[in-house]
Parts: C-alpha cells; sequence; structure tokens
C-alpha cells in the first residue's frame, strides 16, 4: 500500500518507523516529515491543515492510506474531507476531535455518560472566574478550552497563582484557545496515560505509558510537552484499566455515536489514579507525544494492522500482540525549553548510534543541512530503548544520551523514578 503520515514531530518518526516494518508497506509519505523521518521515508512539502490539498495529494500519489499525526489537522476536519474523497484514514472528524479541542466539550460528554471526572466550571469572563477561584481555594486547575500545544493547563497551588493564570488567557498568552477557560478541582493521584483504538462502536486497548510533564527532575518546574515516557505504567493495573473501559472510555464512546459524532482513532485517555481508581483528566484525540514513542516500539511492525483495523471497522476482529518488555524514551530539548530558545544549533554524533528494533533515536524538531542535523524546535530528539526490564530500558537510553554532543541541549536524567 501507499501510505501517507501528516505530521513533522517524534511521534511521527515513530509511526512511520513502525508502519515502515510491515511488509504491507510499498511507499511510504509523511507530509512534512523531519530531518530523521527523511532517513526512511519520503517527505512532502504540504499544507496538512487544508484538507484540499492533503486530497489533492492523495489523489496524484496514488494514496491508500493516511494516518493523522497531531491535533491540529483533526480539528480542521482534514480526516472529514479525505473520508469524504473516498480515501481510507486513520483519526477522528473534526466534531469527534472535539474531545481534544474543547475542554468544556469533553466535560459535558462526561457528564452526559456519567464518567468519573473533576468538578468543573467553565468561563468566558475573567472576572467571575476570579471569582470562583477566590471562592473554591487552592490548589485548583486552570485551563484554556482550547488547543494550546500543550501548555494551556496550568496547576495553581496558591490563589495567586491561579488568578494570574486567569488574567494570561484572557490576555490573549493562549490565542483563541484561552478565550474560554476551564477551572477544575485538583485531583489527588498519579497521573498515566491509557491507549484505545475505536472504530466508533468496538474498542481495543492498546498500551498504557506515563510521561514527565514538568521541565525539571523530580518533576519540578513548568510543564512542557513532555520530557520522557516509558511504557508500560507499573500504575494503570489490569484492574484499573478494566474499570476506566467500563466507566469512562466505553461510555464516552457511546455517547458520541448517539450525538451522531461516532469516534474513529486513537482515544488517548489522561487518568488520575488514587486509591485503585481512575478518573478522567482529558482527552487526546491523537496519540502522545512522546508517549507514541514507546508505544511504537513494543508495538513495532503489528501497529500498521491495529490502524487499519481501526479505520476499516473491523476491530473486533483485531488482537494486540505484546512482547513483555519495557520502552522508554528521554526527551533532548534546546535550552530555554519551554520559555524562549534559539534555534539552529548544531548535533553531532546522531551517525553512529544504533538504530535497531530495541534502540533508536527519534526526531521531533530537526532539520538537515549540508550534511549535518541542526535544531529547530523546543523538543528536538526522543532518544528510545527497550528492555527486559525498565532499568535496562532505562540504562540503554541513557547511553545513546550520553553519546550525543550537542551542547545547547539537555534532558532530564530522571526518566522513569516513579516506577523504578
Amino acid at each position: 500500500m501507499n501510505i501517507l503520515i501528516l505530521g513533522s514531530g517524534g511521534r511521527e518518526h515513530a509511526l512511520a518507523w513502525a508502519i515502515k516494518q510491515n511488509p504491507k508497506t510499498d511507499r511510504l509519505i509523511v507530509a512534512p516529515g523531519n530531518a530523521g523521518i527523511a532517513l526512511l521515508a519520503e517527505c512532502a512539502d504540504i499544507d496538512i491543515l487544508n484538507g484540499q490539498t492533503v486530497v489533492t495529494f492523495c489523489e496524484e500519489n496514488a494514496i491508500d492510506f493516511v494516518v493523522i499525526g497531531p491535533e491540529a489537522p483533526l480539528a480542521a476536519g482534514v480526516a472529514d474531507a479525505t473520508r469524504a474523497a473516498g480515501i481510507l484514514t486513520f483519526g477522528p472528524s473534526a466534531a469527534a476531535a472535539k474531545l481534544e479541542a474543547s475542554k468544556s466539550f469533553t466535560k459535558e460528554i462526561c457528564d452526559a455518560c456519567a464518567a468519573p471526572t473533576a468538578a468543573w466550571a467553565r468561563f468566558t469572563e475573567a472576572a467571575p472566574a476570579r471569582d470562583y477561584v477566590r471562592n473554591e481555594g487552592a490548589p485548583i486547575v486552570v485551563k484554556a478550552d482550547g488547543l494550546a500545544a500543550g501548555k494551556g493547563v496550568i496547576v495553581a497551588m496558591t490563589v495567586d497563582e491561579a488568578l494570574a493564570a486567569i488574567d494570561d488567557m484572557f490576555g490573549g498568552e493562549f490565542g483563541q484557545a484561552g478565550a474560554e477557560v476551564v477551572i477544575e478541582e485538583f485531583m489527588q493521584g498519579e497521573e498515566a496515560s491509557f491507549f484505545i483504538l475505536t472504530d466508533g462502536t468496538n474498542a481495543l486497548p492498546i498500551g498504557t505509558a506515563q510521561d514527565h510533564k514538568r521541565v525539571g527532575d523530580g518533576d519540578t518546574g513548568p510543564n512542557t510537552g513532555g520530557m520522557g515516557a516509558y511504557s508500560p505504567a507499573p500504575v494503570l493495573t489490569d484492574a484499573i484499566a478494566a474499570q476506566a473501559m467500563v466507566e469512562i472510555v466505553l461510555p464516552t464512546i457511546r455517547e458520541m455515536a448517539r450525538r451522531g459524532t461516532p469516534y474513529q482513532g486513537v482515544l488517548y485517555a489522561g487518568l488520575m489514579i488514587d486509591k485503585g481508581r481512575a478518573r478522567l483528566v482529558e482527552y487526546n484525540a491523537r496519540f502522545g507525544d512522546p508517549e507514541c514513542q514507546v508505544l511504537m516500539m513494543r508495538l513495532g511492525a503489528q501497529a500498521l494492522d491495529l490502524l487499519l483495523a481501526c479505520a476499516e471497522g473491523r476491530l473486533d476482529q483485531a488482537q494486540v500482540h505484546w512482547a513483555e518488555d519495557h520502552a522508554l524514551t528521554v526527551v533532548m530539548a534546546t535550552k530555554g525549553y519551554p520559555g524562549s530558545y534559539p534555534k539552529g544549533s548544531t548535533i553531532r554524533g546522531l551517525d553512529a548510534l544504533p538504530e535497531t528494533s530495541s534502540q533508536m533515536v527519534f526526531h521531533a524538531g530537526t532539520t538537515a543541512k549540508d550534511g549535518t542535523i541542526t535544531a529547530t524546535g523546543g523538543r528536538v530528539l526522543n532518544v528510545t530503548a527497550r528492555g527486559a526490564t525498565l532499568a535496562e530500558a532505562q540504562q540503554k537510553a541513557y547511553a545513546m544520551v550520553d553519546a550525543i554532543d550537542w551542547p545547547e541541549g539537555f534532558c532530564r536524567r530522571d526518566i522513569g523514578w516513579r516506577a523504578l
């Protein structure tokens, strides 16, 4: 088959790496891709937010299957455009992708299907939001309602912090994403990620992971898009996963179908686990980044078969075959991230690193220039390894990190600490 993946990050590199291994893959194109992706697939420079542009490219290149990586094309309705053109597509419609694109929409769905989640309120103006926070006290969580590239959530430990977050959001820090603000109860517990494929009717859990959102060791400093992850997540036991399926995931899928907006794609449930039970923190309408990297490292070539079964509506016939192993990824970021950071520094030493089924460096923000790899983003590399134990995967990943020559980069040195 000819396959097109949309996206340019570490998530899309990991998807391309897994899909490329499957013998069903004849031609693999990633748009726009990055320097690492270019080593295993063709890259195409097209506007992935324009559905008609994507459809035209698919028709010109005889694309059989489109896999949409990031949330922005989903929210822009690209999956609707490709499906309308008769192209097999993995990813939800714009209406279904509102589960990620609008925090308040997700809360309404949870209320409608009685899925356990944090108490919440929605605001369109700063003054009543500030009054609500003063009344509720802290800690409390302030969220931009729309898509904010993983940065629109402030866990405020004091009332003053929450008030500042409200002012920032209504002041335009997150653009249109902050035009509405959702304020939530602070949930105690440990957060983990649960990944489920659904074709709109059937649901298939495909793995668990835990990421490290804060920039500094020991989970200190500001939130980021994710500084590392590992899979499986020991805190998300089989019993808790079963409870989450029965009380959260399946009721959500049924409610979306009941509303005439069936959800097809990956449903990424962020869960807060406390006292042996899970409550929903949020849904994402795509694979997590960097969680996708550890999931794909463990799934390998079967990932394509699972995505196809999802897109073709036959998940009831699909099975996941897990190796009894662990995967861990360390994000290398440009110094200054998640604040402002310089671009254009040179990364050396990547050529000497292994590229195997158990060790890979997935590129996120890179470009190739005059034979050298240049950093173009905040989160730049995902140094990923598998091992029989989590400790072994961690040791292998950090050995690779230490072999990379990039003085302008940094990483956390404690990825996996909760489980270890």
